[in-house]
């Protein structure tokens, strides 16, 4: 017992709480503050000090976690792109019988998780452009993410170059269609966007070529 309440004194411990779990749920409270606020309006009307209200958290705690609003966003959109791929990866089938089950089962997945969470949707396609050098590098890891799952489906292509290039240009486009629409209010059937969007991505892959073996 003695130990204990001199661990509580030096603040290691508060509330049956280590200081880094603390930590953590400050942190936590400042993204889900920064989601709902960036994915609700412009970067240019969000302040540290809105993030930090929202969150109950003073600047203090903000700046133990990020240097500045601009370095919260990136972190942001990491994060919430990441999610937004776990979910896409776990609902692809692990051997597709065609390019249409697995890209109707990814695009139909990425659609709905959007269309649930809106404000994360914001967050990473329409707060991101403008970070242009992090936009671009994240159109990269998507069209990586998309060449593990066609893996699946059509294996190794024939043209590494070519193939890369497809991707690059499939992850842009489809990327522009879902920042319209959800620039639109999000108007419309998910499911029917996600079947255009499926249509696309076929359209686009389907001349990639299998290598020999």
């Amino acid at each position: 017992m003695e130990e204990q309440t001199t661990t509580s004194r030096r603040g290691e411990t508060y509330a049956g709480r280590s200081r880094e779990e603390r930590a953590n749920e400050r942190r936590e409270r400042i993204v889900a503050s920064a989601v709902h606020l960036f994915g609700t309006r412009d970067y240019d009307d969000v302040t540290v000090a809105d993030i930090c209200a929202g969150a109950k958290v003073s600047k203090r705690y903000f700046y133990e976690h990020f240097d500045d609003r601009a370095d919260l966003l990136l972190r942001v959109n990491r994060e919430q792109n990441e999610w937004l791929l776990r979910g896409v990866g776990r609902a692809v089938p692990e051997r597709p019988a065609s390019l249409e089950e697995l890209f109707g089962a990814a695009l139909h997945t990425l659609v709905e998780m959007l269309a649930s969470h809106p404000e994360s949707a914001r967050v990473i396609y329409v707060n991101a452009p403008r970070m242009e050098t992090r936009r671009r590098g994240v159109l990269r890891e998507d069209a990586q993410f998309v060449a593990a799952v066609l893996e699946r489906a059509v294996g190794k292509p024939d043209d590494p170059v070519g193939y890369q290039r497809t991707l690059l240009a499939l992850v842009s486009g489809l990327s522009e269609v879902i920042i319209d629409w959800i620039s639109h209010d999000m108007a419309g059937d998910p499911g029917e966007l996600a079947d255009h969007l499926t249509r696309i991505a076929v359209a686009l892959t389907s001349t990639i070529r299998p290598a020999l073996p």
